[in-house]
């Protein structure tokens, strides 16, 4: 039986990172992740404050401006493989099917990886079912 308030998800779709200035975003739908991540590069922490570059040179949306975070966390994530990692943690938004979540996002070299994003269980609960046939819904119902 399926829930009314869950909206269907594919594998795959576009978002944007409102708080970040980041549009048509990819991200990477992953039932077996509980965060969320994002593609960051130069991470560091200088007298308690983050400093980060989010996505590569690569990316059409890089715009070369380094963020700066002066509220954010240090998580353990623990990967596929079962080693367990220190990363920064940030609480931002991300507009998806029109409307605005909050999401934390764990900041990580996603270089090597097909999608800059990857959304995690945690941001799924209780908003989303996945239908890994399907792609791109939210960002083919973008106004």
């Amino acid at each position: 039986m399926t829930n009314k308030s869950k909206k269907t998800i594919g594998r795959v779709d576009k978002a944007e990172f409102p708080e970040l200035g980041l549009k048509e975003i990819a991200v990477k739908i992953d039932t077996g992740a509980y965060t969320s991540s994002i593609h960051c590069e130069d991470i560091h922490e200088e007298n308690g404050v983050l400093y980060c570059n989010f996505l590569d040179k690569e990316h059409p949306n890089y715009n070369h401006k380094p963020m700066v975070f002066k509220e954010y966390n240090t998580i353990k994530v623990r990967s596929s493989n079962g080693i367990a990692q220190k990363r920064y943690e940030i609480k931002s938004t991300i507009k998806i099917f029109k409307k605005v979540y909050k999401i934390s996002l764990s900041l990580s070299d996603r270089k090597e990886m097909k999608f800059p994003v990857l959304i995690g269980r945690k941001f799924l609960n209780n908003k989303f079912v996945v239908d890994p046939q399907l792609k791109d819904i939210s960002f083919n119902t973008q106004e």
